[in-house]
Protein backbone atom coordinates (compact mmCIF):
# COMPACT_ATOMS: atom_id res chain seq x y z
CA UNK A 1 0.00 0.00 0.00
CA UNK A 2 1.19 3.54 -0.50
CA UNK A 3 2.02 5.49 2.38
CA UNK A 4 3.88 8.48 3.18
CA UNK A 5 5.20 8.08 6.38
CA UNK A 6 6.18 11.05 8.52
CA UNK A 7 5.77 13.89 5.69
CA UNK A 8 2.59 15.54 4.69
CA UNK A 9 1.22 14.65 1.98
CA UNK A 10 1.52 16.57 -1.04
CA UNK A 11 4.76 18.40 -0.15
CA UNK A 12 8.74 16.92 -0.45
CA UNK A 13 10.38 15.87 2.55
CA UNK A 14 12.85 18.70 3.84
CA UNK A 15 16.42 18.44 4.64
CA UNK A 16 15.61 17.36 8.60
CA UNK A 17 12.29 15.28 7.67
CA UNK A 18 11.56 11.74 6.63
CA UNK A 19 12.09 11.51 2.92
CA UNK A 20 9.34 8.87 1.70
CA UNK A 21 10.03 5.94 -1.03
CA UNK A 22 7.52 8.19 -3.17
CA UNK A 23 5.39 10.95 -3.46
CA UNK A 24 2.81 12.20 -6.08
CA UNK A 25 3.84 15.04 -7.90
CA UNK A 26 0.38 17.00 -8.22
CA UNK A 27 0.16 20.85 -9.18
CA UNK A 28 -2.35 23.56 -9.32
CA UNK A 29 -3.04 22.73 -12.69
CA UNK A 30 -4.38 18.96 -11.59
CA UNK A 31 -6.49 20.90 -8.57
CA UNK A 32 -8.08 23.47 -10.70
CA UNK A 33 -8.93 20.56 -13.41
CA UNK A 34 -10.61 18.30 -10.09
CA UNK A 35 -12.47 21.44 -9.45
CA UNK A 36 -14.16 22.21 -12.69
CA UNK A 37 -15.29 18.52 -13.11
CA UNK A 38 -16.65 18.79 -9.43
CA UNK A 39 -18.51 22.26 -10.74
CA UNK A 40 -19.47 20.52 -13.93
CA UNK A 41 -22.16 18.00 -12.09
CA UNK A 42 -20.64 15.28 -14.12
CA UNK A 43 -18.01 13.42 -11.87
CA UNK A 44 -18.55 9.57 -13.54
CA UNK A 45 -17.35 8.47 -16.76
CA UNK A 46 -18.30 12.10 -18.90
CA UNK A 47 -16.25 14.34 -21.38
CA UNK A 48 -13.23 13.86 -19.21
CA UNK A 49 -12.44 10.24 -19.33
CA UNK A 50 -13.23 10.81 -22.97
CA UNK A 51 -10.53 13.90 -23.30
CA UNK A 52 -8.03 11.59 -21.28
CA UNK A 53 -8.77 8.28 -23.49
CA UNK A 54 -7.94 10.91 -26.91
CA UNK A 55 -5.11 12.72 -25.33
CA UNK A 56 -3.47 9.50 -24.88
CA UNK A 57 -4.71 7.50 -27.53
CA UNK A 58 -2.54 10.47 -29.50
CA UNK A 59 0.31 10.59 -27.29
CA UNK A 60 1.16 6.68 -27.88
CA UNK A 61 0.25 7.48 -31.81
CA UNK A 62 0.02 5.22 -34.33
CA UNK A 63 -3.52 5.17 -34.88
CA UNK A 64 -3.97 3.43 -31.05
CA UNK A 65 -7.02 3.31 -29.17
CA UNK A 66 -7.71 4.06 -25.54
CA UNK A 67 -10.03 2.99 -23.30
CA UNK A 68 -10.04 4.12 -19.73
CA UNK A 69 -10.46 1.60 -16.64
CA UNK A 70 -10.08 2.29 -12.64
CA UNK A 71 -7.06 0.21 -12.59
CA UNK A 72 -3.86 -1.67 -14.33
CA UNK A 73 -5.13 -4.46 -13.03
CA UNK A 74 -8.66 -4.72 -14.84
CA UNK A 75 -6.95 -3.50 -17.80
CA UNK A 76 -5.04 -6.31 -17.68
CA UNK A 77 -8.40 -8.87 -16.92
CA UNK A 78 -10.32 -6.73 -19.75
CA UNK A 79 -7.58 -7.55 -22.11
CA UNK A 80 -7.28 -11.21 -21.62
CA UNK A 81 -11.00 -11.58 -21.79
CA UNK A 82 -10.89 -9.68 -25.01
CA UNK A 83 -8.07 -11.86 -26.29
CA UNK A 84 -10.39 -14.92 -25.79
CA UNK A 85 -8.18 -16.32 -22.70
CA UNK A 86 -10.63 -18.91 -20.49
CA UNK A 87 -11.00 -21.93 -18.24
CA UNK A 88 -8.12 -24.53 -18.92
CA UNK A 89 -6.21 -21.92 -21.06
CA UNK A 90 -2.66 -20.72 -19.58
CA UNK A 91 -0.89 -17.62 -19.81
CA UNK A 92 3.07 -17.04 -19.50
CA UNK A 93 4.10 -14.83 -17.17
CA UNK A 94 6.83 -13.95 -14.87
CA UNK A 95 7.05 -14.49 -11.23
CA UNK A 96 9.25 -11.13 -10.80
CA UNK A 97 6.36 -9.00 -10.70
CA UNK A 98 2.94 -7.78 -8.22
CA UNK A 99 0.33 -10.00 -8.06
CA UNK A 100 -2.18 -8.42 -10.22
CA UNK A 101 -0.48 -9.13 -13.46
CA UNK A 102 -0.93 -13.23 -12.73
CA UNK A 103 -4.19 -13.04 -10.38
CA UNK A 104 -5.96 -11.48 -13.59
CA UNK A 105 -5.54 -14.65 -15.40
CA UNK A 106 -7.17 -16.96 -12.56
CA UNK A 107 -9.93 -14.40 -12.67
CA UNK A 108 -10.54 -16.20 -16.10
CA UNK A 109 -10.05 -19.54 -14.59
CA UNK A 110 -6.81 -20.00 -16.50
CA UNK A 111 -3.49 -20.91 -14.68
CA UNK A 112 0.04 -18.90 -15.22
CA UNK A 113 2.83 -20.46 -16.62
CA UNK A 114 5.77 -19.10 -14.83
CA UNK A 115 8.85 -18.12 -16.41
CA UNK A 116 12.54 -16.97 -14.79
CA UNK A 117 13.64 -13.89 -15.41
CA UNK A 118 16.73 -12.44 -17.00
CA UNK A 119 19.41 -11.72 -14.67
CA UNK A 120 20.66 -8.59 -15.84
CA UNK A 121 17.64 -6.53 -16.76
CA UNK A 122 15.00 -8.23 -14.18
CA UNK A 123 12.65 -8.76 -16.84
CA UNK A 124 11.26 -11.85 -18.43
CA UNK A 125 13.39 -13.80 -20.36
CA UNK A 126 12.37 -14.85 -24.25
CA UNK A 127 14.65 -17.90 -24.16
CA UNK A 128 13.14 -19.33 -21.60
CA UNK A 129 9.74 -18.73 -22.49
CA UNK A 130 11.23 -19.93 -26.12
CA UNK A 131 12.60 -23.04 -24.50
CA UNK A 132 9.20 -23.94 -22.44
CA UNK A 133 7.24 -23.75 -25.83
CA UNK A 134 9.55 -26.14 -27.71
CA UNK A 135 8.28 -29.25 -24.90
CA UNK A 136 5.53 -30.55 -27.64
CA UNK A 137 2.48 -30.96 -25.42
CA UNK A 138 3.53 -28.46 -22.74
CA UNK A 139 2.47 -25.50 -25.08
CA UNK A 140 -0.92 -26.41 -26.12
CA UNK A 141 -2.72 -24.87 -23.47
CA UNK A 142 -0.83 -21.50 -23.56
CA UNK A 143 -2.64 -18.82 -25.03
CA UNK A 144 -1.03 -15.93 -24.30
CA UNK A 145 2.24 -13.99 -23.15
CA UNK A 146 2.50 -11.05 -20.32
CA UNK A 147 5.45 -9.57 -20.54
CA UNK A 148 6.08 -7.01 -17.80
CA UNK A 149 8.29 -4.20 -17.81
CA UNK A 150 10.00 -4.27 -15.08
CA UNK A 151 10.57 -0.55 -13.27
CA UNK A 152 10.38 1.11 -16.83
CA UNK A 153 13.03 -0.53 -18.62
CA UNK A 154 11.28 -2.17 -21.98
CA UNK A 155 10.97 -6.01 -22.08
CA UNK A 156 13.42 -7.51 -25.42
CA UNK A 157 9.72 -7.25 -27.01
CA UNK A 158 11.52 -8.54 -30.63
CA UNK A 159 12.14 -11.79 -29.83
CA UNK A 160 9.02 -11.79 -27.42
CA UNK A 161 6.46 -11.38 -30.43
CA UNK A 162 8.42 -13.54 -32.55
CA UNK A 163 8.01 -16.43 -30.54
CA UNK A 164 4.31 -15.32 -29.97
CA UNK A 165 3.81 -15.02 -33.83
CA UNK A 166 5.25 -18.74 -33.88
CA UNK A 167 2.97 -20.05 -31.79
CA UNK A 168 -0.25 -18.32 -32.09
CA UNK A 169 -0.02 -16.47 -29.08
CA UNK A 170 -1.43 -13.28 -28.07
CA UNK A 171 0.70 -10.69 -26.12
CA UNK A 172 -0.97 -8.46 -23.83
CA UNK A 173 2.37 -5.97 -22.59
CA UNK A 174 2.04 -5.43 -18.83
CA UNK A 175 3.41 -1.64 -18.98
CA UNK A 176 2.26 -0.44 -15.40
CA UNK A 177 6.20 0.95 -15.10
CA UNK A 178 6.30 1.98 -18.34
CA UNK A 179 5.01 5.37 -18.92
CA UNK A 180 6.74 6.69 -20.90
CA UNK A 181 9.55 3.36 -22.21
CA UNK A 182 10.10 3.86 -25.56
CA UNK A 183 11.81 -0.21 -27.23
CA UNK A 184 13.85 0.29 -30.43
CA UNK A 185 12.69 4.33 -30.51
CA UNK A 186 8.82 3.41 -30.21
CA UNK A 187 6.74 3.99 -27.65
CA UNK A 188 5.54 0.66 -25.47
CA UNK A 189 1.99 1.23 -26.74
CA UNK A 190 3.17 0.94 -30.80
CA UNK A 191 4.86 -2.38 -30.86
CA UNK A 192 3.33 -5.45 -32.47
CA UNK A 193 1.51 -6.79 -28.91
CA UNK A 194 -2.32 -7.50 -29.15
CA UNK A 195 -2.45 -4.49 -26.13
CA UNK A 196 -0.43 -2.54 -23.26
CA UNK A 197 -1.78 -1.92 -20.21
CA UNK A 198 -0.67 1.42 -18.39
CA UNK A 199 -1.38 2.44 -14.31
CA UNK A 200 -1.76 5.57 -13.18
CA UNK A 201 -1.64 4.37 -9.57
CA UNK A 202 -0.23 7.22 -6.99
CA UNK A 203 3.63 5.79 -7.29
CA UNK A 204 3.75 5.78 -10.88
CA UNK A 205 5.50 8.23 -13.82
CA UNK A 206 2.29 10.05 -13.81
CA UNK A 207 -0.80 9.39 -11.69
CA UNK A 208 -4.29 10.17 -11.33
CA UNK A 209 -4.94 8.36 -7.44
CA UNK A 210 -6.18 5.38 -8.85
CA UNK A 211 -6.73 4.33 -12.64
CA UNK A 212 -5.25 2.68 -16.23
CA UNK A 213 -5.60 2.40 -19.50
CA UNK A 214 -5.86 -0.42 -21.89
CA UNK A 215 -3.97 0.60 -25.14
CA UNK A 216 -4.77 -1.77 -28.89
CA UNK A 217 -5.24 -1.31 -32.67
CA UNK A 218 -7.84 -4.30 -32.53
CA UNK A 219 -10.78 -2.48 -33.22
CA UNK A 220 -12.55 -5.58 -31.90
CA UNK A 221 -10.85 -5.92 -28.88
CA UNK A 222 -11.50 -2.21 -28.35
CA UNK A 223 -14.94 -2.64 -28.43
CA UNK A 224 -15.09 -5.53 -26.41
CA UNK A 225 -13.05 -3.96 -23.81
CA UNK A 226 -15.38 -1.08 -23.52
CA UNK A 227 -18.53 -2.86 -23.48
CA UNK A 228 -17.08 -5.08 -20.45
CA UNK A 229 -15.67 -2.43 -18.36
CA UNK A 230 -19.23 -1.40 -17.77
CA UNK A 231 -21.78 -4.19 -16.86
CA UNK A 232 -21.70 -5.95 -20.48
CA UNK A 233 -23.68 -2.58 -21.21
CA UNK A 234 -23.86 -1.35 -24.96
CA UNK A 235 -23.82 1.82 -24.89
CA UNK A 236 -22.28 4.46 -22.49
CA UNK A 237 -23.84 5.94 -19.45
CA UNK A 238 -22.24 9.02 -20.90
CA UNK A 239 -23.69 8.37 -24.23
CA UNK A 240 -27.39 7.94 -23.03
CA UNK A 241 -27.49 10.73 -20.17
CA UNK A 242 -25.99 13.61 -22.32
CA UNK A 243 -28.64 13.18 -25.16
CA UNK A 244 -31.12 15.63 -25.00
CA UNK A 245 -34.24 13.31 -26.17
CA UNK A 246 -34.84 10.70 -24.55
CA UNK A 247 -32.35 7.90 -24.93
CA UNK A 248 -32.37 5.63 -22.03
CA UNK A 249 -32.53 2.23 -23.87
CA UNK A 250 -29.82 -0.36 -23.63
CA UNK A 251 -28.77 -4.15 -23.69
CA UNK A 252 -26.69 -6.26 -21.88
CA UNK A 253 -25.11 -8.00 -24.26
CA UNK A 254 -22.45 -9.83 -21.97
CA UNK A 255 -21.64 -10.49 -18.05
CA UNK A 256 -19.52 -7.62 -17.64
CA UNK A 257 -17.75 -5.53 -14.83
CA UNK A 258 -17.71 -2.06 -13.42
CA UNK A 259 -14.01 -0.87 -14.35
CA UNK A 260 -15.11 1.92 -15.46
CA UNK A 261 -12.88 5.55 -14.82
CA UNK A 262 -14.49 8.32 -13.75
CA UNK A 263 -14.33 11.66 -14.62
CA UNK A 264 -12.34 12.91 -11.33
CA UNK A 265 -9.84 10.97 -11.96
CA UNK A 266 -9.21 11.24 -15.22
CA UNK A 267 -9.14 15.24 -14.39
CA UNK A 268 -5.92 14.41 -13.09
CA UNK A 269 -4.54 12.20 -16.23
CA UNK A 270 -4.92 14.98 -17.94
CA UNK A 271 -2.99 17.17 -16.50
CA UNK A 272 -0.51 14.87 -15.67
CA UNK A 273 0.00 13.91 -18.97
CA UNK A 274 1.08 17.20 -19.85
CA UNK A 275 4.10 17.22 -17.68
CA UNK A 276 5.15 13.63 -18.49
CA UNK A 277 8.38 14.59 -20.59
CA UNK A 278 9.09 16.84 -18.31
CA UNK A 279 8.81 14.38 -15.36
CA UNK A 280 10.42 11.79 -17.17
CA UNK A 281 13.75 14.18 -17.72
CA UNK A 282 13.70 14.80 -13.92
CA UNK A 283 14.01 11.23 -13.25
CA UNK A 284 16.22 10.40 -15.70
CA UNK A 285 18.68 13.15 -14.31
CA UNK A 286 18.24 11.66 -10.49
CA UNK A 287 19.16 7.99 -12.28
CA UNK A 288 22.14 9.38 -13.76
CA UNK A 289 22.81 11.21 -10.85
CA UNK A 290 22.36 7.71 -8.06
CA UNK A 291 24.48 5.79 -10.94
CA UNK A 292 27.59 8.50 -10.18
CA UNK A 293 26.74 7.93 -6.52
CA UNK A 294 27.28 4.29 -6.18
CA UNK A 295 29.78 3.66 -8.97
CA UNK A 296 32.43 2.61 -6.51
CA UNK A 297 29.56 0.88 -4.17
CA UNK A 298 29.59 -3.01 -3.61
CA UNK A 299 25.83 -2.75 -5.38
CA UNK A 300 24.90 -4.07 -8.94
CA UNK A 301 23.33 -0.71 -10.53
CA UNK A 302 19.86 -1.02 -12.59
CA UNK A 303 20.36 -2.10 -15.84
CA UNK A 304 20.85 1.05 -18.71
CA UNK A 305 18.37 0.93 -21.64
CA UNK A 306 19.56 -0.49 -24.86
CA UNK A 307 20.62 1.77 -27.77
CA UNK A 308 17.47 2.68 -29.41
CA UNK A 309 15.61 2.37 -25.79
CA UNK A 310 14.43 5.00 -23.50
CA UNK A 311 13.90 3.50 -19.60
CA UNK A 312 10.73 4.90 -18.05
CA UNK A 313 12.83 4.59 -14.19
CA UNK A 314 9.46 4.51 -12.70
CA UNK A 315 12.10 2.75 -10.03
CA UNK A 316 15.46 2.78 -8.98
CA UNK A 317 16.40 -0.78 -8.20
CA UNK A 318 20.18 -1.67 -6.55
CA UNK A 319 21.22 -5.10 -5.81
CA UNK A 320 23.23 -5.27 -2.53
CA UNK A 321 26.36 -7.20 -3.71
CA UNK A 322 27.99 -10.54 -2.02
CA UNK A 323 30.56 -8.31 -0.43
CA UNK A 324 28.14 -5.11 0.61
CA UNK A 325 28.46 -6.63 4.46
CA UNK A 326 25.03 -5.85 5.54
CA UNK A 327 21.54 -8.42 4.51
CA UNK A 328 19.09 -6.42 2.53
CA UNK A 329 16.57 -5.90 5.54
CA UNK A 330 19.10 -4.99 7.42
CA UNK A 331 19.93 -2.15 5.16
CA UNK A 332 16.61 -1.23 4.84
CA UNK A 333 16.22 -1.20 8.24
CA UNK A 334 19.10 1.25 8.78
CA UNK A 335 18.00 3.33 6.16
CA UNK A 336 14.94 4.43 7.93
CA UNK A 337 16.87 4.78 10.94
CA UNK A 338 18.31 7.56 8.93
CA UNK A 339 15.27 9.00 7.97
CA UNK A 340 14.90 7.48 4.64
CA UNK A 341 11.75 5.38 3.05
CA UNK A 342 12.93 2.48 0.75
CA UNK A 343 10.88 -0.89 -0.74
CA UNK A 344 11.36 -4.30 -2.34
CA UNK A 345 10.34 -4.46 -6.16
CA UNK A 346 8.85 -7.67 -5.45
CA UNK A 347 8.72 -10.11 -3.48
CA UNK A 348 8.15 -13.05 -6.23
CA UNK A 349 5.08 -15.00 -6.53
CA UNK A 350 6.30 -18.44 -6.29
CA UNK A 351 7.20 -17.24 -2.77
CA UNK A 352 3.38 -16.00 -1.52
CA UNK A 353 1.52 -18.53 -0.17
CA UNK A 354 -1.11 -18.81 -2.71
CA UNK A 355 1.13 -19.34 -5.52
CA UNK A 356 3.16 -21.61 -3.75
CA UNK A 357 0.49 -23.75 -2.92
CA UNK A 358 -1.67 -23.88 -5.46
CA UNK A 359 0.88 -24.44 -8.05
CA UNK A 360 3.27 -26.59 -5.63
CA UNK A 361 6.15 -24.46 -5.94
CA UNK A 362 9.87 -24.35 -4.00
CA UNK A 363 11.87 -21.32 -3.80
CA UNK A 364 14.50 -22.56 -6.27
CA UNK A 365 12.06 -22.73 -9.02
CA UNK A 366 12.89 -19.33 -10.71
CA UNK A 367 16.50 -19.19 -9.34
CA UNK A 368 17.32 -15.56 -10.82
CA UNK A 369 13.91 -13.68 -9.67
CA UNK A 370 14.90 -15.11 -5.88
CA UNK A 371 18.72 -14.52 -6.25
CA UNK A 372 17.43 -10.69 -7.34
CA UNK A 373 14.58 -10.23 -4.43
CA UNK A 374 17.39 -11.36 -1.77
CA UNK A 375 19.45 -8.32 -2.62
CA UNK A 376 16.97 -5.17 -4.46
CA UNK A 377 16.29 -2.42 -2.56
CA UNK A 378 14.46 0.31 -4.53
CA UNK A 379 15.26 3.80 -3.57
CA UNK A 380 13.24 6.91 -3.20
CA UNK A 381 13.11 8.68 -6.52
CA UNK A 382 10.12 11.11 -7.52
CA UNK A 383 9.75 14.35 -9.23
CA UNK A 384 9.28 16.44 -5.79
CA UNK A 385 12.70 15.52 -4.69
CA UNK A 386 14.75 18.26 -4.57
CA UNK A 387 18.65 17.98 -4.53
CA UNK A 388 19.19 17.92 -0.96
CA UNK A 389 16.57 15.16 -0.52
CA UNK A 390 18.43 12.94 -3.30
CA UNK A 391 21.96 13.86 -1.35
CA UNK A 392 20.70 12.55 2.10
CA UNK A 393 19.97 9.41 0.26
CA UNK A 394 23.20 9.08 -1.67
CA UNK A 395 25.26 9.78 1.77
CA UNK A 396 22.72 7.27 3.69
CA UNK A 397 23.68 4.46 1.09
CA UNK A 398 27.14 5.34 0.87
CA UNK A 399 27.35 5.06 5.10
CA UNK A 400 26.03 2.16 5.13
CA UNK A 401 28.09 0.21 2.15
CA UNK A 402 31.11 2.05 3.24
Amino acid sequence: MFRVEGSPAGRAAGAEGFIPFALPDIGEEEIEEVVSALRSGWITTGPRTRQFEGQFASFIGGGAQAIAVNSATSGLHLALEAAGVGPGDSVITTPYTFTATAEVIRYLGADPVFIDIEPATLNLDPARVGEYLARGSRRNSVRAIIPVHFGGLPCEMDEILRIAGRHGLKVIEDAAHAIPALYRNALIGCLGSDAAVYSFYATKTITAGEGGMIVTRDPAMAARCRVMRLHGISRDAFDRYRAETPSWRYEVVAPGFKYNMGDLAASIGIRQLEKVWRFHRIRSKMAARYNEAFGDLPVVLPPRARLGDVHAWHLYVIRLADGAGVHRDRFIEMMAEKGIGCSVHFIPLHLHPYWRGKYGLQPGDFPNALHAYERAVSLPMYTKMTADDQERVIRAVGDILK
